[in-house]
């Protein structure tokens, strides 16, 4: 039964980084910046906000941080992101997953509370993203490319953010409102808990 369990949650983990992947890689308006830099908008923050509300922080971050960050690897433009987006996107999982079980998010059963609290716990997660992303971004691009690359392509990046931060969490909440009743019924977010 512990074996069965552990491959639950490998696989869990390995479809939430394809999903992110997807979303990331082939869902995204790419917008070059100078220096032969990019910004872009895309979908892939919406999985490690699902992933967490509907599994736990740790499922929803890792698949989230593998996914986008296999993304950057194979992306040219991105590669050198790649420590940072598994380090950010690790921590959009972790922070939603722990805000919705500080607001008990797994024990409501009321739809309207349970959406206000999944956009709670959801937009705790992409708001850290959205703050960090640029001021990391920004200081990873100083000592890389130079101050004055990483003053212009901060604003392109703080707007790229915010955008995916709400787009995320216009996708991720209902998703979560719908799978969740298919999931409870089979027992399966607490089978990959436990």
């Amino acid at each position: 039964m512990q074996r069965r369990n552990s491959i639950q949650k490998i696989a869990l983990v390995a479809i939430l980084a394809a999903l992110s992947y997807v979303t990331f890689t082939f869902i995204q308006f790419k917008i070059p910046l100078p220096g032969g830099d990019a910004t872009s908008v895309h979908l892939g923050n919406m999985v490690p906000v699902l992933g967490a509300l509907l599994f736990s922080g740790i499922y929803g971050g890792l698949g989230g941080a593998i996914g986008m960050t296999i993304g950057d690897v194979l992306d040219p433009v991105y590669v050198i992101y790649a420590p940072k987006t598994f380090i950010l996107k690790l921590c959009i999982g972790l922070i939603t997953g722990f805000v919705a079980k500080k607001l008990d998010l797994y024990g409501e059963e009321d739809v309207s509370k349970l959406r206000k609290k999944a956009a709670i716990a959801g937009a705790s997660g992409l708001v850290f993203n959205a703050v960090f992303d640029p001021i990391l971004g920004y200081f990873y691009k100083l000592l890389i490319l130079g101050k004055p690359a990483a003053e212009i392509t901060l604003t392109w990046n703080v707007a790229s953010c915010v955008i995916n931060a709400v787009v995320s969490l216009i996708v991720a909440v209902p998703l979560f409102i719908a799978l969740r009743p298919s999931l409870k019924k089979y027992n399966f977010s607490k089978a990959v808990k436990a």
